[in-house]
């Protein structure tokens, strides 16, 4: 996939078949519109394009706003390449872009990216304060000669494939769900850290995980099924991952602490990925650090027998 910053646009771009959003978690829901967008730009000859933004838009609009997303810009960007469209263009989101009205952007499409068709979500506004609609944008389109066409909505389970949406089920621990959702696991990115050190007396060394990205959305406190990889390696080994306060020891900060079963190495100061891929139990204070203990051995058992029946192993 090609990459191209809005600083630096080419002079001479091919016609293309277009698509915009922020595209937070890049999940099937969005995979289904860009699927449309390269349908579209191979019917017509033309090539295919994503146009998504540095930063969230609201970012701009409301400068106190922190948001939880799905996805860091580096995250959705691999996940994008690895969608099929030809062309990523990053626009940096500033308050005169967000000053532009649907048809003046519309127009900036057309004269500076050379869209001549644009294929927007179903539930997708753009311009000055999302005045506008879905009939606005073919009108204004017609002006500049690009067809103007509208994605149809995703579902599964009878869920509504969205970004807001899989945030939700993030926020409650549903990865299961969330994982359907979105197509692939929910991960987790960052740097092995020195941790507390407790883990590792009870017979469970952890790793202690620094996010890359303060701006990732955590989900539930609690115990998850996990998988993780290690920088160097492309092993996915099995975890069991702790997120939360550490109650029994009286914890007041979040920490993500990753068990790999049958791992024996050092792994401080490497990089790691975590993906979360079924909630085992609610974060809760025992009374004691053997009751811990007996809980960690019973997260451990309980993951490889999920781990085991999806391998088709437990017969």
């Amino acid at each position: 996939m090609r990459t191209i910053h809005s600083d630096n646009i080419p002079v001479s771009l091919p016609e293309v078949a277009a698509t915009v959003g922020f595209f937070d978690g890049v999940h099937l829901g969005h995979r289904h519109l860009i699927d449309q967008v390269i349908g579209e730009a191979a019917s017509k000859g033309l090539q295919s394009m994503v146009i998504t933004f540095d930063r969230h838009p609201r970012q701009v609009l409301c400068p106190d706003f922190q948001p939880k997303l799905l996805t860091s810009f580096d995250e959705k960007m691999m996940r994008l390449a690895k969608a099929g469209v030809d062309c990523c263009v990053v626009l940096h989101f500033t308050p005169e872009m967000a000053a532009m009205t649907a048809a003046e952007f519309i127009g900036w499409l057309a004269g500076q990216l050379r869209v001549r068709s644009l294929v927007v979500g179903y539930d997708n506004r753009f311009g000055r304060n999302r005045e506008e609609g879905f009939d606005d944008y073919v009108r204004h389109g017609a002006v500049y000669g690009m067809e103007v066409l509208q994605s149809t909505p995703f579902s599964i389970d009878g869920i509504q494939v969205s970004s807001s949406a899989i945030r939700q089920l993030v926020t409650l621990g549903d990865m299961e769900q969330a994982t359907k959702c979105l197509g692939h696991p929910y991960t987790l990115f960052g740097k092995v850290v020195g941790g507390f050190q407790q883990g590792r007396r009870l017979g469970f060394p952890t790793a202690n995980l620094e996010m890359d990205e303060d701006s990732k959305m955590l989900p539930a406190p609690g115990a998850y099924v996990s998988l993780a990889r290690v920088e160097g390696s492309m092993e996915m080994m099995r975890a069991v991952t702790n997120i939360g306060t550490r109650p029994t020891f009286h914890g007041t900060t979040m920490a993500i602490e990753t068990h790999v079963i049958h791992y024996d190495g050092n792994l401080y100061g490497k990089r790691m990925t975590v993906a979360l891929t079924h909630r085992l139990r609610e974060e809760r204070q025992f009374k004691s650090t053997d009751l811990l203990a007996n809980q960690l051995r019973e997260d451990v058992r309980n993951a490889n027998a999920i781990f085991d029946k999806e391998a088709g192993m437990d017969n």
